[in-house]
């Protein structure tokens, strides 16, 4: 049985992104002690980036050894690489690139400066995840105010692909339109599955998605969840619609 989602407050949004940034240098350390290679996903934003800033603030994030640790992004934006509004670059530039990853682990969508279509890069996407193995230790995950996650949105097509690792977005309702996105499917196949979430304007969605009778067509961030934890690690304002 998948255990139940815990939450756990924190004072504001720099105080999660530390405390985030403590825990995922001390779950790589676990992974690390018992197999050859930790596997996460990152998530882009505000939030995503900052946990990778405080990552590297981490006196314990030297113990890590990088070169042993698979990257992969939860969702991308369809934009050429480089580009200052996908995820891999927002990270890139909060000291991603300075922990000293090999850079043949880390798994970056490709835009339409590498491929054909959106459809294209999916498909290249969840071939790679299948040849470096069939799930992740850690999943970091943002949330939008309306309750998505990586670019599943509320009642969108997306969200009903269960035959696929990896998605085409079209049409998002948030810019840009096209988009590559991990399904729930390929979520589901995490051992560990975190939501980092700031903010008043987030607060209604986290206690929608932690209702047990939410339907993920109208709450996206109800669906995933690790086969051994679930953890949302929110700050007060995200939490203050919570019973």
């Amino acid at each position: 049985m998948t255990p139940e989602p815990v939450v756990i407050v924190h004072p504001d949004k720099q105080a999660l992104a530390d405390a985030a940034a403590a825990r995922l240098v001390t779950a790589l350390l676990d992974v690390q002690a018992r197999s050859d290679e930790a596997r996460i996903a990152l998530t882009g934003g505000s939030l995503g980036s900052e946990i990778i800033a405080s990552v590297t603030q981490v006196p314990g994030q030297r113990a890590v050894d990088w070169t042993r640790v698979r990257v992969w992004w939860g969702d991308e934006r369809y934009l050429p690489r480089g580009d200052p509004d996908r995820n891999d670059t927002q990270n890139d530039e909060a000291g991603l690139t300075d922990l000293g990853l090999d850079q043949a682990k880390v798994h970056r969508v490709q835009g339409p400066d590498e491929s054909d279509s959106a459809e294209a890069s999916a498909a290249a996407y969840a071939a790679t995840f299948q040849q470096h193995g069939q799930g992740f230790d850690v999943v970091v995950l943002g949330m939008g105010p309306d309750g998505h996650v990586a670019s599943l949105f509320p009642h969108h097509q997306a969200q009903r692909v269960t035959d696929a690792i990896a998605v085409a977005v079209h049409d998002s309702p948030k810019p840009p339109p096209d988009r590559v996105s991990l399904t729930f499917e390929c979520l589901a196949r995490s051992r560990e599955i975190w939501f980092l979430v700031a903010g008043a304007d987030k607060a209604e969605s986290v206690a929608a998605a932690l209702n047990p009778s939410s339907n993920p067509w109208d709450v996206p961030a109800s669906a995933p969840k690790g086969t051994e934890a679930t953890r949302w690690l929110i700050d007060a304002a995200a939490a203050s619609r919570l019973p």
